[in-house]
């Protein structure tokens, strides 16, 4: 993003803001959300997640009003999963594939920022990422079927 930014003396310069990647965005959010299945504090959170993303607080903030979001949904969010989840007990699913599943289904249901096929690719992604194959895998399948769920008539 281009800005101009005016000084004394008539001068113009023209400066530009970074603005983080969306996929940065989702990982710090995905981390953000994994770290609460182990009650670790923002303040234990932040300096890990700015050292290993290279982030300032600003983009975690950023990251963490999407969780809030994500979170006044979440209880409708774990109904999906165990509703489409039909290979595992909820509480048997792993953290990792847990979570995934959370954010991609947020993305797929409550975010108009993001088409539902771009947030099943992107969860796809995170569970390859942070998974392994077959959880990129089980995660497609139930993202599907919570897609086509929401879309019946």
């Amino acid at each position: 993003m281009c800005c101009l930014l005016a000084t004394g003396g008539g001068k113009w310069y023209t400066f530009f803001i970074m603005a983080l990647p969306i996929q940065k965005l989702r990982e710090i959010v995905f981390h953000l959300l994994y770290s609460r299945d182990f009650e670790a504090s923002r303040e234990d959170a932040f300096p890990f997640l700015m050292e290993h993303h290279k982030v300032t607080k600003k983009s975690l903030h950023q990251a963490e009003d999407i969780l809030s979001e994500l979170l006044k949904h979440h209880s409708e969010i774990d109904a999906s999963i165990k509703a489409f989840s039909k290979e595992y007990e909820f509480d048997r699913i792993p953290r990792v594939e847990r979570n995934v599943l959370r954010l991609g289904i947020f993305e797929m249901l409550y975010s108009k920022d993001t088409p539902p096929k771009v947030a099943m690719s992107e969860a796809i992604r995170l569970a390859r990422k942070y998974a392994t194959a077959e959880s990129a895998q089980f995660v497609n399948g139930v993202l599907d079927s919570v897609y086509k769920g929401s879309h019946a008539t």
